[in-house]
Parts: C-alpha cells; sequence; structure tokens
C-alpha cells in the first residue's frame, strides 16, 4: 500500500477529519479567488484587489459549515446558500462564496435520492442565480450570474453520478455475497444428501449381511455336536457374508475418502446382475426364494442401485421377521418406462430378531424410491405375510411422453 492509499485510508476512517480538511481547502480558495479581480478598467484581464471584509466572514462562515456536511447536509446547504445569497446581493465585487453552496449541494445530492436531487438541485440554482440577477449589483446577464447557475448544475449532477455509483457497486457486492451464500448452502445440501445416500448404504449392507451371519451362526451352535459337518457349512457361509459385508463396506465408506488418501475400491456397486447371487446368500442362509425376471437390463446406475438395495432390504426382512418356514418369491418386470419389484413372502409373521427396538429398512426403501420419482407400497398380504411393491421410473418424463406422442 503506497503512502498516499494509507493517508487516505486514515481520512476515511475520520470523516470528520476529512470534512475539516476539505471546509480548510474551499476556504483558502474562496480567500484566494478574492483576491483576484476579473475585470479592470485599463483593459486587463485580471489583476489584484482587497475583499471586503463582510466578504472574508461570509466565506469563513459558509467554510465552517462544511465541517458538518455529513451530519446535517440540508442544514449546511441551508446556511451556505443564504451566505452565498447575502454575498451576490452586496458583494461589489463579489466574492466566489457560491463555491461552498455548490459543495453542500453536492453532498446533498450524493446522499439522497434522484427526484430529492432534482427538487433540491432546482431550488438551489432558481433561488441563487435569481437574486443574483434581480438584486445583485451587477447585470443580469453577467457572466459572474451565469457561473453560479452552471457550477450548482455541476455540483448536483456530480453528487447524484457518486450516490448511483456506490449504490451500483453495493447492489453488485451484495448480488455477490447473495451468491456466496446460495452456493455455500447448495453444498451443505449435497453434503447432507450425500451423508443420508451413504448411511442408506450402510444400512442396507450391515443390515443384510449381520442378518445372514446371525442365521448361520445359529445353525452352526445348533448342530455343532450333532452334525459337524453341517455347522462347518453354517461357518464357511458366515465367513463369506462377512467377507462380502467387509467388501460393500470399504466401497461405501471410500466415497468418503480424500484426493490425498489411498485410492480408493473401483469396483462398481451392486445393481440387478447381481440378483442370482444376493438370492444365493439368503439360500445358503436357509429361506427358500424364486425369483422371476423380465427386465431387459440396461438400467440407470440409480435405479439398477435403488432396485437392488430395495429386494436386499426386504429379502433381510423376511429373513428376520416371517419366521423359519417362510418362502420368498421376487419379481422384477419392466412395464413401459417404469420398472415395476415385487417381493412376497408367506411368513407367519413371528419376529426372529432378539434386538430390541424397531428398523429403519422400510424408512429407507421409502427415501430411495421416492428419490428417484418413484413409488413404494407395503403392508400386510390377505392370508398372512408381506408385500413388497416398488415402482421405479426408468425413462426420463419428458422422453415417455415423446414415445406415447402418435
Amino acid at each position: 500500500m503506497t503512502p498516499f492509499d494509507r493517508t487516505r485510508c486514515r481520512l476515511r476512517a475520520h470523516p470528520f477529519a476529512l470534512d475539516a480538511a476539505l471546509a480548510a481547502g474551499v476556504l483558502a480558495c474562496m480567500v484566494a479567488g478574492s483576491f483576484v479581480e476579473p475585470h479592470r478598467p485599463e483593459g486587463l484581464d485580471w489583476g489584484l484587489r482587497t475583499p471586503d471584509p463582510l466578504s472574508l466572514v461570509l466565506m469563513t462562515l459558509g467554510a465552517a459549515a462544511l465541517v458538518f456536511r455529513r451530519r446535517a447536509p440540508r442544514t449546511v446547504l441551508a446556511l451556505a446558500g443564504g451566505v452565498s445569497v447575502a454575498e451576490s446581493v452586496t458583494g461589489d465585487p463579489r466574492a466566489p462564496v457560491a463555491m461552498c453552496a455548490v459543495v453542500a449541494l453536492y453532498t446533498v445530492a450524493s446522499t439522497t435520492d434522484r427526484p430529492t436531487t432534482w427538487r433540491i438541485g432546482l431550488l438551489t440554482m432558481t433561488v441563487l442565480t435569481g437574486c443574483a440577477m434581480v438584486a445583485g449589483p451587477l447585470p443580469w446577464y453577467a457572466q459572474e450570474n451565469l457561473a453560479i447557475f452552471a457550477w450548482t448544475g455541476i455540483g448536483a449532477t456530480a453528487g447524484d453520478a457518486v450516490r448511483s455509483r456506490r449504490a451500483f457497486v453495493q447492489a453488485i457486492r451484495e448480488r455477490a455475497e447473495r451468491a456466496e451464500r446460495t452456493r455455500e448452502e447448495e453444498a451443505r445440501r449435497r453434503v447432507a444428501e450425500e451423508r443420508l445416500r451413504i448411511a442408506r448404504d450402510l444400512h442396507d449392507v450391515v443390515a443384510h449381511h449381520i442378518a445372514l451371519v446371525n442365521v448361520q451362526a445359529g445353525v452352526a451352535a445348533h448342530v455343532m455336536d450333532k452334525r459337524p459337518d453341517q455347522a462347518k457349512e453354517a461357518l464357511a457361509h458366515v465367513r463369506e457374508a462377512s467377507r462380502s459385508a467387509l467388501g460393500e463396506l470399504r466401497a461405501t465408506v471410500g466415497l468418503l475418502r480424500q484426493s490425498g488418501d489411498p485410492e480408493a475400491p473401483t469396483e462398481p456397486a451392486p445393481g440387478l446382475d447381481r440378483l442370482d447371487e444376493l438370492a444365493g446368500t439368503f439360500r445358503n442362509a436357509g429361506l427358500r426364494v424364486e425369483v422371476a425376471r423380465t427386465d431387459r437390463g440396461g438400467l440407470p446406475a440409480a435405479v439398477d442401485l435403488a432396485a437392488y438395495r430395495v429386494i436386499q432390504e426386504a429379502l433381510t426382512n423376511v429373513q428376520k421377521h416371517a419366521g423359519t418356514d417362510a418362502r420368498a418369491e421376487v419379481s422384477v418386470v419392466r412395464v413401459g418406462p417404469h420398472i415395476e419389484i415385487t417381493v412376497l413372502d408367506d411368513g407367519s409373521g413371528e419376529d426372529q430378531d432378539d434386538t430390541p427396538g424397531g428398523g429403519h429398512g422400510l424408512l429407507g426403501m421409502r427415501e430411495r424410491v421416492t428419490a428417484l420419482r418413484g413409488t413404494l407400497t407395503t403392508g400386510p398380504r390377505y392370508g398372512g405375510g408381506f408385500r413388497v411393491h416398488a415402482i421405479l421410473p426408468v425413462e426420463p418424463r419428458t422422453s415417455a411422453a415423446q414415445d406415447s406422442r402418435p
């Protein structure tokens, strides 16, 4: 920062000192101008003269009023205008007292709105110029009278221009701050949505695999003494389920890594192409699962993952709550621009989970489906069992509407 910039910053920090310095400068210019005689009889254009004591007093009063121009701009303008009128009527030759009125008018114009500037500016110009023309010692067409009209107009115009520029800069600053706040709010919203999505994934992965581990561990403990081969097979399924859970957890948590962290797993998110593998894990846990699908594949990644997670959570609920003899049916059908997923079971509804409290599986499924603008209906079946039915849009609505046109 240059010394000039530092001085300007200090003056802006102390506006009263700045106004005092401005008043001193205006007084110096007016006093210097009062010693100049614009017209001399000898034919010379300029000469020296001695100002009247009254003119010096009026100049001092007008300059002193400018010290308070920020605190009471209209009062200062009235005082400076009165001093200028008194000088234009009594001064012969005239001193440049109107300079303080020009500065005061500039201050008023820079601190008020445009209509007020027009009214006050025209009133000031009319009063000062009219008094000088009508009651002054000079002819009405003298250039000093026209100079008062011109300089007051310039002061009002300059003040209005400065006010407009300040308003424009302030509007740009507010727009930038509003845009910054909007970006921050959007970033926070996206972070919250991503956290919710990751939480749903973690819930689905943990609930599914822990349920399988629980069932297989129970089977192993039950047959450990009488049928060790079957217990060994159940423990193998436990090991496989835990390995799969760790893999999916590693892939999900890998999304939270920063750029400098080790490379995250690149395994794609599960989809309906792994539906048979998913059903096989439940069959190994003792649940009878039948799968029927007529979809053509090629689903969007978000829809494919949501469909997989809905089926996974529904089968996990069947495993946990439907009873030991339950049978589940899974159907995946492509109907126009939608894919329909149905999971049915004929369980007795006996809760096989010893963990107290309810879960969030149905809520998580509903959030997934709603996020894709789909619909989810769940509820008990007539005659026993439970039904989960989800409809997910595969194609955008605009595309579907175009396909339906003749």
